[in-house]
């Protein structure tokens, strides 16, 4: 009896990874179908050429999926920003990404006068900030670019490791 408990147990430890796996890749996938969708809004909504450096060369969107990946994450706020995204492609029949300029700020102004719309624009625009200007070891604010563009700079101490395991 005592073999076969061990066995048991043996096996269930063994393929906890596997479970744990399959979670992270099901945020994977939903993410990487979303992706383009949420790299043209961050880009819309901090385009190259302004004062303050722009979501494509601050690395955003890969910071946006690493902080939404890691397991502290707020579960209904990494739904919200995948089914906003959704909802948003919905709308605009799956065209969002090779709209105009023009286009786009229509869209995203039309989106915004839902409250649902509304909402999940604040929390876009929250979510870039925070790469924007974070501490450069979370992989965006490149080089201190965002820090820079305000004469600020981050808070002290600064982090040591890029984030901390729970």
């Amino acid at each position: 009896m005592k073999r076969r408990k061990f066995l048991i147990l043996g096996s269930l430890i063994g393929f906890s990874p596997y479970l744990q796996a399959k979670e992270i890749s099901t945020f994977e996938k939903a993410f990487k179908k979303s992706e383009p969708t949420l790299r043209a809004v961050q880009e819309h909504l901090f385009p190259e050429g302004s004062k303050l450096p722009s979501a494509k060369s601050m690395n955003v969107t890969q910071f946006l999926f690493e902080t939404m990946r890691h397991k502290s994450f707020d579960k209904d706020i990494k739904a919200f920003v995948l089914e906003g995204t959704k909802e948003l492609e919905k709308r605009e029949k799956g065209r969002f990404v090779s709209m105009t300029q023009y286009d786009k700020e229509i869209a995203l102004r039309a989106y915004e006068e839902t409250n649902y719309g509304s909402s999940w624009l604040s929390r876009i625009l929250t979510l870039t900030m925070e790469g924007l200007f974070c501490d450069p070891i979370y992989g965006s604010n490149v080089k201190e670019a965002g820090w820079q563009a305000l004469s600020s700079y981050g808070g002290f101490p600064r982090p040591k490791t890029k984030y901390i395991e729970l």
